[in-house]
């Protein structure tokens, strides 16, 4: 019984060391594998920070290669552009380059132009003067011959002026009255009243023309021109004439901007004052139909003016419209004769 309890004994101690031994290797078991898992987790971390720094090496190259790309693109779109600027440059020096040479070409012909211009009119002066010179001596011969003729034919050719005068102006009443109605059917207030304003001119010329006496106002001392033919007035018909163009112009400016506030089209010889002609006729010292035509002349270059509101034959002066010398010179050509 005794060696029983010691043989028990013996057991539960040898078991207990048993436990205790199986245990510290358990533990050191643990241990060891608690180690090894660190090492591992130490590794993958390592080799975790591996791939990043090959990824992020990577993403460095990739970042690398695509500056130099877009830095190869912008190179060669510049080279492009550059190319495209000087091709532009050489394109442009070679159309100035041809401009030059057209203009050059012209400025060539224009001076051959100017200058068979320059010749034709030497020929044509000295033409002229050759035919002046005869003119004159034709002149100088038969004036003593035709001037007690004119002298006596003077006073016929005013009387004859003045019944032409009176006859025209009954004519002008009828076409005044038509042409009111008609501007009144077109609602060209503006062209109404300038016809009217002309019309009381006119009736002032009647009335200071009736009160007219005939006057010998010395020889036909003045030359003008008409066309290509030369014709002869005494001073008071040379100022009568100059003062035709004048008037003409100023009224033709007056009757185009009537019709431009109208919004009427250009119509220079549909107004009364070019159709009629007369205002300022004020003696018989030139025919009617000469006073017209010079009258028209200025209107249609004052029409012109007033129609498109420029000053290109005239211009304004002390509240009033007038043609430049130089054109009435042109349209006139008016000559001394002696």
């Amino acid at each position: 019984m005794k060696n029983l309890k010691q043989i028990g004994l013996s057991l539960a101690i040898a078991a207990a060391m048993l436990g205790a031994t199986d245990l510290a290797n358990a533990q050191g078991r643990r241990g060891r594998g608690e180690e090894r898992r660190q090492e591992n987790q130490a590794e993958r971390e390592q080799r975790a920070q591996e791939r990043q720094q090959r990824w992020e090496q990577r993403r460095q190259e990739q970042q690398n290669n695509s500056q130099e790309r877009q830095q190869r693109w912008e190179q060669r779109r510049q080279e492009q552009i550059d190319r495209q600027r000087n091709d532009a440059q050489r394109q442009e020096q070679i159309r100035q380059s041809q401009e030059r040479e057209q203009r050059w070409q012209q400025q060539r012909q224009e001076q051959i132009r100017r200058s068979q211009e320059r010749e034709d009119r030497w020929q044509q002066q000295r033409q002229q003067q050759q035919q002046n010179r005869n003119w004159d001596r034709d002149r100088n011969r038969d004036w003593n011959r035709d001037n007690n003729s004119r002298q006596r034919n003077w006073q016929w050719e005013q009387q004859q002026r003045a019944n032409r005068y009176r006859d025209e102006w009954q004519r002008r009443q009828s076409f005044f009255n038509q042409r009111q109605r008609l501007l009144e059917q077109q609602r060209r207030l503006n062209q109404l009243r300038y016809q009217q304003r002309y019309l009381e001119r006119l009736r002032r010329d009647q009335l200071r023309l009736q009160q007219w006496r005939y006057q010998d106002y010395g020889p036909y001392n003045y030359r003008y021109r008409r066309g290509s033919s030369y014709y002869e007035t005494s001073r008071y018909g040379a100022e009568m004439l100059q003062r035709a163009i004048n008037d003409g112009y100023r009224e033709g400016f007056t009757a185009g901007q009537a019709d431009r506030q109208d919004g009427y089209r250009y119509s220079a010889e549909e107004a009364y004052g070019y159709q009629d002609a007369s205002y300022g006729y004020d003696a018989y010292y030139v025919d009617l139909s000469e006073y017209q035509y010079y009258f028209r002349e200025g209107f249609r270059r004052g029409y012109e003016d007033g129609y498109y509101s420029r000053s290109q034959y005239g211009r304004y002066s002390n509240g009033s419209y007038s043609i430049l010398g130089a054109i009435l010179e042109q349209i006139l050509g008016l000559q001394l004769l002696n």
